[in-house]
């Protein structure tokens, strides 16, 4: 096995150079790290983790809970997070954060307090106080993305204002009657989405003067499946004025689109669809939706927590969006303006 001192030999360097160049901490000159790095690859030198740990009191591992490991968004910011750490040479320890009371007392308890991380990422996830103390307790770095817990660092979306943003685009589209699905209860736990996003697109309708019609209100599980069979019920209503759609989510979305060629309504031309989420799958059906740009959150969330655990800098950052306006979308027809005024 290779060892540092003849990484530092090969590299023309004293092994406490080598250390530092291939540690990342501390001053070496670009030249001597580059030499350094190409002497441990032509070596297959690799840099031990617990010599590195006990050397710097680190472990070049970062924490990541997260609530659910089979939703397109979650794993998406994962993907952010995991890019970001290992370009920086850290691994990722995850912890599936589920309903299971027991098992998440067990995480908090006792898998965080092994203190096997530098810092923890907590993503869509929230805390009671118990939970919230014990990741103070840890003293280390800690990132909370998609809400906010006490007087932890955070950074999230608008929720509120996402909604909002793509009801205004139908109603500039000229749209009035405009149907909405969103969360059930059941999603509504971890910083209340459900509920801010129906505020937004209920304001949104305020702002033009217009009441939001609870007939044309449904609610479903974030998947496509669940927007299906809420988009039939809404489609097929009695007397439904409906010209546009805002689903909460774009998984939702796909479903209203899927349930709209099923019984025959045309999109655009009869029935408007928008999403939020920037979901992959959206090009595909040329779904206009609100890109909450999910992979980028991760990123974020990671390019952060290693500034905290080098420098301790705080953090509070409200995330971008933006609107991406794709062929689900149109002009209200004026025979519907005529039928929804």
């Amino acid at each position: 096995m290779v060892s540092l001192d003849e990484v530092a030999h090969a590299a023309g360097v004293s092994a406490a150079t080598a250390s530092r160049a291939l540690s990342g901490r501390g001053h070496v000159s670009a030249a001597a790290r580059q030499r350094v790095t190409e002497a441990a690859e032509q070596l297959g030198y690799v840099v031990s983790s617990a010599a590195s740990t006990l050397a710097s009191g680190r472990s070049r591992s970062i924490g990541v809970m997260i609530p659910d490991l089979h939703r397109w968004f979650f794993n998406s910011v994962l993907t952010g997070i995991s890019d970001t750490l290992t370009r920086a040479g850290y691994d990722l320890t995850l912890y599936n954060v589920t309903r299971d009371v027991q098992l998440r007392r067990e995480i908090f308890r006792a898998f965080l307090h092994r203190r096997r991380v530098d810092g923890v990422i907590v993503v869509a996830l929230e805390l009671d106080d118990w939970e919230t103390s014990q990741l103070q307790e840890l003293g280390l770095p800690v990132i909370v993305l998609g809400g906010a817990l006490h007087d932890l660092p955070s950074m999230a979306i608008n929720d509120q204002a996402v909604t909002q943003l793509a009801t205004d685009h139908l109603l500039s589209l000229g749209h009035h009657g405009i149907g909405y699905i969103g969360g059930d209860q059941a999603f509504d736990v971890d910083y209340h989405v459900p509920s801010r996003r129906r505020q937004g697109f209920i304001s949104a309708l305020r702002s033009h003067g217009i009441a939001a019609d609870e007939s044309l209100v449904q609610s479903a599980d974030f998947t496509i499946a669940g927007g299906y069979a809420a988009a039939k019920q809404l489609y097929g209503a009695p007397g439904n004025h409906m010209t546009g759609l805002v689903a909460a989510s774009d998984e939702m979305a796909i479903g209203a689109l899927l349930a709209a060629r099923d019984m025959g309504v045309r999109v655009p031309q009869q029935m408007s669809v928008i999403g939020i989420d920037g979901h992959e799958l959206g090009i595909l059906f040329q779904l206009t939706t609100v890109d909450q740009q999910p992979v980028s959150q991760g990123r974020t969330a990671a390019e952060h927590m290693l500034r905290r655990v080098e420098s301790d800098d705080k953090v509070t950052i409200e995330l971008p969006y933006s609107l991406v306006v794709r062929g689900s979308t149109a002009f209200a027809a004026p025979d519907a303006l005529e039928d929804t005024v």
